[in-house]
């Protein structure tokens, strides 16, 4: 007998009921395989293809997690066809090991008094409840995710929340300070080189650590935060306002005068300098949020990536010096077209280096530089704050010393005053 002949399916419908994934629940363009506490789904693309998903069901509330790299595709030939097969198997295989999981965690809920709660597992479902929840993957996302990782590297993929006591944060405190930034990814010179996780990043991962603590007590995983046994002094710290890097005003004229082999970079980098961005939101920023009023005054209205708030920005004739041209651009079109985080600080440090400034500066601290240049050149704090898109004064703690050093600076003027 001869082989059968293979179907190709040609259409994103025929995908999802081909691979057996079929509408038994419909939201918009989303479908359900079936009813357990974690199944498969398939998202229809506007490309046609098929985008696979976790759908995990928790007290009344649907949470996605989209699968990397498993995208089924319009099948041309037997070839994407082959592809497709293997990317179904390895996504049922995951599916299936998660509802596991978590029906193990369920039924250790109601029969051992959640008992056996796996730390890595339930900081992976507080990264996707915060994905679900803000739509993007900045801010709690990455690095929750982070966090698992980190755990699992510090004590294994098996410890369970209860485990979790003063001594184990302790020992996770001092594993940060020797723990290498996987995150940063080693090109050219620095193929070889060690990055560790800077004193931010490990006050950032502690906090969302306790942050993760406490969501496991109001969920009665935990009845203690053992959080609450560190004395202060044994909490890691966020770097000195005093120790944060920025540029002055010399700073950026040299920048200026100085070629960046990336000219998008450049021009990216000195329009946050003057307008305050952080870098998820330039990097998405598009021609249609910047808006010119009846007065000739330019708002930048956007979305910030990091919060669900909407912003609104002025921007100065300076500021939009460094703008790209627009040329054909429609308003949905993204102003700046820049690499990743990691590659694009990598290039800025290029650049920063050639232009003979002995820092350590990253896109964040042009946010940095805004905030000490609008207080250097004497604007209120409270003009301040609304310029950096803070909602409460007490965020711009973190330049408390030069706030400081301004306050004394304005009342030395007065001496001499009747001489």
């Amino acid at each position: 007998m001869g082989r059968s002949k293979l179907v190709l399916f040609k259409t994103a419908d025929e995908l999802l009921e081909g691979y057996g994934l079929k509408p038994n629940n419909i939201e918009g363009q989303n479908f359900t395989v079936q009813a357990r506490f974690v199944s498969l789904r398939g998202k229809k693309l506007a490309s046609g293809n098929v985008s696979l998903y976790l759908n995990r069901q928790e007290n009344g509330k649907q949470i996605k997690r989209y699968l990397d790299k498993s995208i089924l595709r319009i099948e041309a030939d037997e070839n994407v066809k082959a592809r497709n097969q293997e990317t179904m198997k390895r996504a049922r295989t995951i599916a299936d090991e998660a509802d596991s999981l978590v029906q193990k965690e369920i039924n250790g809920f109601t029969i051992a008094k959640k008992a056996n709660v796996n730390l890595v597992t339930y900081i992976i479902s507080k990264a996707d409840e915060a994905l679900e929840e803000s739509g993007n993957k900045h801010g709690y996302y990455y690095t929750l995710q982070a966090l698992a990782k980190h755990i699992s590297l510090y004590s294994g993929k098996n410890t369970k929340l209860q485990q979790v006591d003063k001594d184990y944060i302790l020992g996770f405190i001092s594993y940060l300070k020797t723990a290498k930034n996987f995150n940063y990814k080693r090109t050219g010179t620095d193929r070889d080189k060690e990055i560790y996780l800077g004193q931010n990043t490990q006050h950032n991962l502690f906090m969302k650590f306790k942050y993760v603590l406490k969501k496991a007590v109001q969920a009665d995983v935990i009845t203690v935060n053992p959080m609450d046994k560190l004395d202060k002094s044994e909490k890691p710290k966020e770097k000195d306002s005093a120790t944060r890097e920025f540029l002055t005003l010399e700073d950026i004229k040299k920048l200026i005068k100085t070629r960046c082999k990336n000219d998008m970079i450049k021009r990216a980098f000195l329009f946050c300098c003057l307008v305050g961005l952080r870098y998820s939101d330039v990097a998405n920023i598009t021609w249609g949020e910047l808006e010119i009023c009846s007065n000739r005054e330019t708002i930048l209205r956007f979305k910030k990536k990091s919060v669900k708030r909407k912003e609104s920005l002025p921007v100065s004739n300076e500021a939009l010096k460094w703008l790209p041209e627009r040329c054909e651009a429609s308003d949905s079109d993204i102003i700046f077209r820049l690499p990743k985080n990691d590659n694009a600080n990598r290039q800025l440090k290029r650049w920063v280096d050639s232009a003979g400034i002995k820092k350590e500066i990253t896109f964040h601290c042009a946010r940095h530089t805004t905030a000490t240049l609008n207080i250097s050149l004497g604007i209120p704090i409270e003009m301040v704050t609304k310029l950096m898109g803070y909602t409460k004064i007490t965020s711009m703690k973190v330049y408390s010393k030069l706030i400081a050093d301004k306050k004394r600076e304005a009342v030395d003027r007065q001496n001499g005053m009747f001489d």
